[in-house]
């Protein structure tokens, strides 16, 4: 393939002794394109631009006489070399010209030749030579262009030192981590532009680059580096450094990759974290914990002190859960979390066991009393009522005490014995903490026992009612009857609610259990009324728990429909304290239920905080006089001014009053003088089974006996 080269020549014997030189080459052979003026040069050149040096018709080269009859000297260079800048131009010059000649190689020409000294051998070498080295040039550059374009692209950040170590490169993604542009850093010390210090210590960190030309081989950062930006700004970086080598293995620079490594580092020391503590409350989770303890244990050996856990679990915080949702219950743990590291020293340690249950370490202490007045403030500022959202929520704590070492020398032993002293505060009146008692360990195999059976009682069909009469005080007539849970256990006999109910309600069994007695009650009501007697109300006891169960007030309407009930048949008695528990979802559940037709009582009524103002917002029918006020009315002038304060309130409230305890006649006729209107207890009649409540009933309206000695008593209500 030959080489088209355009000959821009005006003297005809100097183009026809150029074109003869060329067209005999023995080398690879020339087409000569011949223009005699500058413009016409101009326009060839331009239209060989829009080829783009390929394809037919591209030229190879420029031979050009700068002195034309359109142009003269340099202009004529200048004029042709800004139309074809690629192209390589040959000067074909006078010797008088050789100046101008030599300026137009300076402005851009490869090279220049003397006119009288052209033949068949120099100029055909001259231009393969200028056209090879055109294209060897043209290689690099686009070679150079590409790496340029590569490095600009990547991720990483590059740059580049000399063997003295200063900056000759750096690519975009350096300069926007440096805050260097690559005008102003070329030629600075690696060290001025690249500014790494150690996180630790904040210590200058070593160059890599001078490690990898001193040391003549790759090497990485110092972990644990930063990056200081020009402007101060600070990235934690990771990167490798690598000596650069002529081709003789000299080396005489070096290259360094990097890049911003902040995020990875954050996200590392993010899990990190979280595998040591709670996602939610940010305390210390059970594995951090027990680490501590051990090294509690280990020291406190070692000085011969004591150390005290205290393990603490929130009071009846599942149904606060179930009934206003996880997001309330997950920002009320919140809440606990913040209050209970308020009350420890920075050298104890609060954790959170999982769902509401925290264990406290107290690192020393110098009596086990310090631990009990410890649990006292907890106690005390847990109590305080929290505000989330619209709910005014109240909460309590059962805490478990033990101290190191009387109540274990190791981890497992401590925390088990703890646990052990927390059921035994929940199941003695919750709200309060209790120490560790060696006996406590046969009571929890006995609660356990307890949990396990309880778990089929109800399908094995274990649960059974008994019924106790409430009486109009006036008409001496049965004008209701509670129904009072027992569990006829097959090798304990018969078990009262106050040993099992506290073990249902922290198993979980409550909802399923409180369902069966609402069912029970219901159809023995029904069971009733279908064999002749007269309507009378039945009254079940109601827990926090199952009131604010989302499907309890439809749990009620099934029941009722079911057992063809009419809905003022049946009342639920709940305690005064729960009333205090969640205000707004109680009133919200109680409102549902009157507008169902339930009757509402508030059981042993004077044993907690309700006042007025809460009384006129709920929709109560019947207030219950605790046993309490009501057992020594007739000897105690305090109980009977809180009796007389109480069925004057509900007169004027236009509420029921029940007396609860009336055990004698002399408590009855009390509280008939009182104004009291109806009454229970063991002097109108024990709880008892169904069968034996019928035959009481059916002996007539009224009671069998309201005087004389009362009817045998029952150690359970």
């Amino acid at each position: 393939m030959s080489y088209r080269i355009l000959l821009i020549q005006s003297d005809s014997a100097d183009a026809t002794a150029v074109r003869d030189a060329l067209i005999t080459s023995r080398e690879r052979p020339f087409l000569v394109e011949s223009l005699g003026l500058c413009s016409a040069g101009h326009e060839r050149l331009a239209r060989d631009s829009e080829l783009l040096n390929r394809g037919p018709g591209a030229l190879a080269a420029v031979l050009l006489d700068l002195f034309l009859p359109d142009s003269q000297g340099i202009e004529t260079f200048d004029r042709l070399f800004r139309a074809a800048p690629q192209l390589p131009m040959l000067i074909l010059c006078a010797s008088g010209h050789e100046d101008i000649a030599k300026l137009a190689v300076q402005r851009g020409a490869q090279d220049y030749l003397l006119k009288d000294r052209l033949d068949s051998y120099l100029l055909p070498k001259a231009l393969h030579s200028m056209i090879d080295r055109a294209a060897i040039a043209d290689a690099l550059f686009e070679e150079k262009e590409r790496a340029q374009v590569t490095l600009n692209s990547i991720g990483d950040a590059v740059i580049s030192s000399d063997s003295a170590g200063n900056v000759t490169y750096l690519n975009t993604i350096a300069e926007e981590m440096t805050g260097w542009s690559r005008q102003e850093a070329h030629g600075r010390p690696v060290e001025t532009v690249f500014r790494i210090i150690d996180s630790n210590t904040r210590a200058t960190a070593p160059n890599p680059m001078a490690l990898a030309m001193r040391g003549d081989k790759a090497v990485s950062l110092t972990p644990n580096c930063i990056l200081i930006r020009r402007d101060g700004v600070e990235a934690a970086v990771e990167d490798s450094a690598a000596p650069i080598r002529d081709r003789r293995g000299r080396v005489t620079g070096a290259v360094m990759v990097f890049h911003d490594v902040s995020a990875t580092r954050a996200l590392s020391l993010r899990i990190a974290y979280l595998a040591q503590h709670d996602s939610l409350t940010d305390l210390p989770n059970r594995a951090v914990f027990n680490d501590r303890l051990t090294q509690a244990i280990v020291m406190a050996h070692r000085h011969r002190k004591q150390l005290a856990v205290l393990f603490l679990d929130l009071d009846r915080f599942k149904h606060i859960n179930d009934s206003l949702g996880h997001s309330i219950g997950d920002r009320l743990l919140q809440s606990v979390a913040q209050r209970l590291r308020s009350c420890v020293r920075s050298s104890d340690t609060v954790s959170r066991q999982g769902g509401d249950e925290f264990v406290i370490l107290l690192a020393e202490v110098a009596h086990a009393h310090d631990a009990a007045l410890c649990a006292e403030k907890m106690l005390l500022v847990l109590s305080t009522p929290y505000r989330i959202d619209q709910h005014d929520l109240h909460l309590t704590a059962s805490i478990g005490i033990v101290t190191y070492p009387e109540d274990g020398i190791d981890t497992e032993t401590l925390l088990r014995n703890a646990d052990f002293a927390m059921y035994y505060a929940k199941d003695h009146g919750r709200n309060n903490y209790r120490f560790f008692e060696p006996d406590m360990n046969l009571r929890a195999l006995e609660r356990q026992s307890l949990e396990d059976g309880l778990r089929h009682a109800i399908e094995r069909q274990q649960l059974v009612l008994h019924y106790q009469p409430i009486v109009n005080l006036h008409t001496r007539a049965i004008v209701g009857v509670e129904a009072l849970l027992r569990w006829r256990h097959p090798q304990r006999g018969l078990i009262s609610p106050e040993q099992f109910m506290p073990i249902a309600e922290a198993s979980g069994f409550i909802l399923a259990i409180g369902r069966w007695v609402l069912r029970a009650a219901c159809r023995q009501l029904r069971m009733w009324q279908d064999g002749g007697l007269s309507p009378m109300r039945i009254a079940i006891n109601i827990s926090a728990v199952e009131l604010l169960d989302k499907g309890f007030v439809a749990g009620v309407a099934a029941a009722l429909a079911d057992a063809a009930l009419a809905p003022h048949h049946l009342e639920l008695e709940l305690t005064e304290t729960f009333l205090m528990q969640d205000s707004t979802a109680t009133a919200f559940v109680l409102r549902a239920l009157h507008e169902l037709g339930v009757k509402l009582s508030l059981d042993d009524f004077g044993t907690g905080y309700s006042s007025l103002s809460h009384l006129k917002r709920f929709p109560i029918d019947t207030l219950k006089i605790d046993q309490a006020f009501v057992r020594d009315i007739a000897s105690n002038a305090g109980d009977a001014a809180i009796v007389d304060l109480v069925i004057g309130m509900g007169r004027s409230l236009n509420m029921r009053v029940v007396a609860e305890g009336v055990e004698t006649l002399e408590t009855f006729e009390c509280l008939l003088r009182h104004g009291c209107t109806e009454g229970q207890g063991h002097y109108f009649g024990k709880a008892m089974e169904a069968a034996e409540f019928l035959r009481l009933r059916t002996h007539g309206h009224q009671t069998p006996r309201l005087e004389g000695t009362p009817l045998v008593a029952s150690s359970m209500r």
